[in-house]
């Protein structure tokens, strides 16, 4: 009976340890993890890891019972990428500066089993209330916004926190990586409003982008300045909200606080008008006006220039090269220039007109130069002035140095004028006739062919006389113009917007024109020109080489030797 019962015993317990040994071997050989972890199992299809088996992210999962102490998964293992991002943002190096309560893998994307696929919709919906866990003042803003209204409309199209700011590699707005840093904020912003797809589609105004960057502010953004203003600097960053809401930083009520930021008293006295605006669509009517007439009147003047000085240089080449008796020709004209050269030749440049003329030429290159890397300073030839643009506005300050002693330049012409007899008679020569107008177009009209005999030119004629009173004249216009954008903040306050807006227009296509003066008629005659080729040496000698003819109009003048020549 004893030995019955021990065997009895013996065998209960050989039967239990095989029962546990089976149990052990079925749980190795396929027990489903959901028998155990009920909870994760129901949540996981729904997740962005559903496609994951429990082996990809559990070690030692096939153990049974699962060994204790285990280390929870790190995210780092299949998301590296994402983990260095987040260790640079400003949440991990939050953690790694003490912050237990900066947040994390989890505090963001919840529970691993549950986590949402970014894109999809539940997941964007719920960013700002994620965010807004930590930011809730800035979260409170954003829900009041224009984007934050149109996220809880069901526009899952509408700017998020993440963005804007980012989404791993989160870096503060100082940090000139940061995509909210002053210098990326048009970009950041213009990934939707400079889309053209997501405007038409939303029915945003699809040219504010390009307005922007045509403008003073989107220039020298463009060119590394830190400091103009940006769309954020009068939108706001997270409370932006239409024009028409008399609470928005850009209701026209706002706008003189607004602008005043950077423009003290700008729009006190009259309204700003419109912002973006780019040329033929919602432009001030000045700017318009302005437009049409230089746009007629470039082609025009320096069509007439080019087809002059071509027609010109055609009929001397012919002359001078061409001809049978062109080296005759060349010779006669030799022995003319050797005789007025010991004559003393005529006095065409005083010395002070020179210098006048040397500071004009300086100013006026730089100004070029200077103001088209203003204006186009994508350009190769625009580079070297930003190298420092940065840290200072090296275009800016330079353009308006020339500009100065172009001014000056001026001054100093009209005194010299007033108080020297001699050069004001010299200039007087310069004074426009009735017959100029007719010796143009009678010399024009023989060049071309239409008249068969050359007539008469003055020593001082329509060419000399319209370079002069060209740059008279644009001198002026640039002058008053200059003026205007350089004193901005006094402009803005005591003139309406619309007439710096004008300004500006006039300035660059006068610009425009008086460059293109200066290569094709101003460089022709006093270098390309056949009889002064390679140049007119009256700039720095004060005597010109060119063949000067006798005229009805020519009148005797002494030269410093005393000697008599005709002028």
């Amino acid at each position: 009976m004893g030995f019955g019962l021990d065997s009895l015993r013996r065998g209960a317990g050989l039967l239990l340890s095989a029962a546990l040994l089976a149990a052990a071997a079925w749980g190795q050989a396929g027990v489903p993890c959901s028998s155990c972890h009920e909870e994760q199992a129901k949540a996981l299809p729904s997740s962005t890891h559903a496609v994951l088996d429990c082996a990809a992210c559990h070690i030692k999962h096939e153990t049974f019972p699962h060994p204790a102490g285990m280390p929870a998964p790190e995210c780092a293992q299949c998301h590296s990428r994402v983990a260095q991002d987040d260790a640079l943002g400003v949440h991990g190096q939050a953690r790694r500066a003490g912050n237990a309560a900066a947040p994390d893998c989890a505090v963001c994307h919840g529970d691993v089993h549950q986590a949402l696929k970014p894109t999809s919709p539940q997941f964007r919906a719920s960013v700002p209330q994620t965010c807004g866990m930590c930011h809730s003042d800035v979260a409170e803003q954003y829900q009041a916004s224009v984007h934050g209204k149109a996220l809880q409309a069901g526009n899952l199209n509408a700017p998020l926190c993440t963005d804007c700011h980012g989404e791993h590699a989160i870096l503060p707005h100082r940090q000139t990586a940061s995509p909210v840093h002053p210098s990326h904020i048009r970009e950041t912003c213009g990934r939707c409003h400079g889309d053209l797809r997501l405007s038409r589609r939303f029915g945003l105004p699809s040219h504010v982008v390009v307005s922007f960057d045509a403008s003073f502010h989107g220039l020298a953004s463009r060119a590394g300045s830190q400091t103009v203003a940006n769309c954020a600097s009068c939108h706001g960053y997270h409370n932006i909200l239409p024009s028409s809401d008399p609470a928005s930083s850009i209701h026209p009520k706002n706008l003189p606080e607004t602008c005043g930021k950077c423009h003290p008293g700008a729009g006190t006295r009259f309204s700003l008008g419109p912002i973006h605006w780019q040329e033929g669509n919602r432009e001030p009517a000045g700017v318009a006006w302005v437009r049409r007439l230089y746009l007629g009147l470039i082609p025009l003047v320096v069509g007439l220039m080019f087809l002059h000085n071509l027609a010109d240089w055609i009929r001397k080449l012919y002359r001078w090269r061409i001809r049978p008796d062109a080296e005759a020709l060349r010779l006669a004209g030799m022995m003319r220039l050797a005789r007025a050269a010991a004559r003393g030749g005529e006095i065409r440049m005083y010395p002070l007109e020179r210098v006048q003329h040397v500071l004009l030429m300086v100013s006026f290159m730089v100004l070029v130069w200077t103001g088209f890397a203003l204006k186009y300073p994508d350009q190769w030839w625009a580079r070297p002035l930003l190298i420092w643009e940065h840290v200072f506005p090296v275009r800016g300050t330079i353009h308006r140095v020339a500009g100065g002693v172009m001014i000056g330049v001026a001054l100093m012409h009209v005194f010299t004028l007033v108080f020297s007899r001699r050069l004001r008679e010299h200039w007087l020569e310069l004074r426009p006739r009735a017959g100029d107008a007719t010796e143009g177009i009678l010399n024009l009209a023989w060049l071309l062919g239409l008249r068969k005999t050359k007539p008469r030119l003055s020593a001082h004629g329509y060419v000399e006389k319209a370079e002069y009173w060209a740059v008279v004249w644009g001198t002026a216009i640039m002058a008053l113009t200059g003026i205007a954008l350089w004193a901005v903040n006094f402009t803005l306050r005591w003139l309406p917007k619309s007439w710096l807006d004008v300004a500006i227009a006039i300035h660059f296509y006068e610009a425009v024109l008086a460059t293109l003066s200066i290569l094709v008629w101003h460089f022709y005659f006093v270098i390309f020109d056949p009889e002064v080729y390679p140049m007119d040496s009256a700039w720095l000698t004060g005597r010109s080489v060119r063949l000067r003819e006798t005229h009805p109009h020519a009148h005797k003048t002494q030269n410093p030797s005393g000697e008599e020549h005709e002028r």
